[in-house]
């Protein structure tokens, strides 16, 4: 006899296929959340990231030259610093890995750049000739592709970017080192490689002591780098569109015009800045030859722009030198590049909006176009998001160090915006406070915005409106 309350048999296997159901919907759910393509990118990044980490602890990768360094954090900032294209690092690269380990950080230096999901549709276009619809759609929400069509094709042209321009400015260096400075043909070879590949990349890794500044008066050194990092920093559309002959600026896109006039801008303010503030001063720019202090004014100029090299001791440069460096490192270069920072095109864009709020007129235009509310949304949310990642992190690092804010919001802004150059500190920092500047580089690296969408697993569009009100703004 069936006791009181007890379910009847059918009623259990209901019960169990419900339950049931329910966890394959839980499942599915999540699946899906972990397998669009907007969050596919942040996790492959964080996969390549302890891959390389896992690479740079082996004994063959380290000489052991800095006792005190611990092996594990100094592996994992430098794999987070490498394919965040940052260049930050808590051990001398130069002196701490060996030739093995300098070859892991830069393949992560040329992975980190071309980008993870980016280059894995890659891989699987030349082995199967087709890549299926799913990683079309990743590799349109890495590469800033238009559309669908243009996926196959931009893939092949930005690998071909990619080599060419590494190439030559190899070709370059390599016969510098090898001519000038006395170096066998093998390790000119392999400085050649490795500063093009990171200066390209915009990851300002280098395999001297002092990065660049046993070579601030070289220009034959230093001009090749600026060069390849200006390609670098343009952005993959933006040379692209370049080298189809589109020279007309009149048929220019709105996406080339903001890049290139906005590029040419900053860095002429970057470069004459840089001079003005620095010219005369015995710790930077003071010593050198004409030749070297017209070097330093570019490379001071350009390696803002999210390279991280540097010529000059920054820890020496005036305060404001570096308030012109913070402003620079922030905005960043063109978008769907190796540059970092909130990018010219989201600046410019919200530039305009404000431009356009104070002349009293509701639509914003730029070069006879219109700009879409989305759009402005958008930058809009990259900027603040921008300035909050920076905030927190500040506040973070001053809470765990002993540093002034000065340094403390230069060395923030240059994870953020994974430009890598710093005043000296990244080297004494605790591991609470190296934890806060790979945070930031992995958040800069992957946009604000795609990091705020991956945490929102659960966001769904909303089918109806609300009464809408005007609150009093300013």
């Amino acid at each position: 006899m069936k006791a009181a309350g007890a379910a009847s048999v059918p009623e259990q296997r209901a019960q169990r296929w419900k339950g049931k159901r329910a966890k394959d919907s839980r499942d599915n759910a999540i699946k899906r959340a972990l397998s669009h393509p907007v969050r596919s990118v942040p996790l492959a990044f964080l996969a390549v990231i302890i891959l390389g980490a896992a690479v740079l602890m082996l004994p063959l990768a380290r000489t052991g030259s800095e006792p005190g360094a611990d092996p594990l954090m100094a592996a994992l900032f430098t794999s987070v610093s490498a394919v965040c294209v940052t260049g930050l690092i808590t051990v001398d690269t130069a002196t701490y890995w060996t030739p093995f380990g300098q070859a892991v950080i830069m393949a992560l230096i040329q992975v980190g750049g071309f980008g993870i999901m980016t280059l894995a549709t890659l891989l699987a276009l030349l082995v199967r000739k087709s890549i299926g619809l799913r990683g079309q759609l990743v590799a349109q929400s890495e590469t800033h592709t238009l559309n669908l069509g243009d996926v196959r094709a931009v893939l092949l042209r930005v690998a071909k970017l990619m080599i060419g321009f590494e190439a030559a400015t190899a070709v370059i260096l390599t016969g510098r080192f090898w001519i000038a400075y006395d170096q066998n043909p093998a390790t000119a070879l392999w400085h050649g490689a490795f500063h093009a590949v990171s200066s390209f990349n915009n990851a300002g890794f280098a395999l001297y002591s002092d990065n660049l500044i046993g070579f601030a008066e070289d220009p034959w050194i230093i001009a090749p780098i600026c060069a390849a990092i200006i390609a670098g920093g343009l952005g993959f559309p933006v040379v692209i569109q370049l080298l189809r002959g589109e020279t007309n600026a009149k048929n220019w896109s709105v996406h080339l015009r903001l890049t290139i006039y906005g590029t040419l801008v900053l860095l002429a303010a970057g470069i004459t800045l840089f001079a003005a503030f620095e010219w005369n001063r015995d710790e930077t720019l003071g010593p050198l030859s004409l030749t070297g202090k017209l070097l330093g004014s570019l490379a001071g100029g350009v390696f803002p722009r999210t390279a991280g090299f540097n010529s000059i001791d920054y820890a020496a440069a005036s305060p404001e030198t570096l308030m012109v460096t913070n402003i620079l490192m922030f905005i960043g270069g063109g978008s769907a590049g190796t540059a970092g920072g909130i990018k010219i095109t989201t600046f410019l864009v919200l530039g305009f909006s404000i431009w356009n709020e104070v002349r009293g007129r509701e639509e914003v235009t730029i070069a006879h176009r219109s700009i879409s509310s989305s759009s402005q949304r958008q930058a809009l949310s990259v900027a603040l998001l921008g300035v909050a990642a920076v905030v927190i992190g500040t506040l973070l690092l001053l809470a765990f160090t002993d540093y002034s804010l000065e340094k403390v919001l230069f060395e923030s802004i240059s994870a953020f915006a994974t430009v890598g150059m710093s005043t000296g500190i990244t080297y004494n920092l605790p591991p609470s406070a190296e934890w806060v500047l790979m945070a930031l580089m992995f958040t800069g690296r992957i946009g604000t915005v795609a990091v705020a969408s991956a945490l929102a697993l659960s966001s769904r569009p909303r089918l109806y409106r609300l009464p809408e009100e005007r609150p009093i703004i300013g």
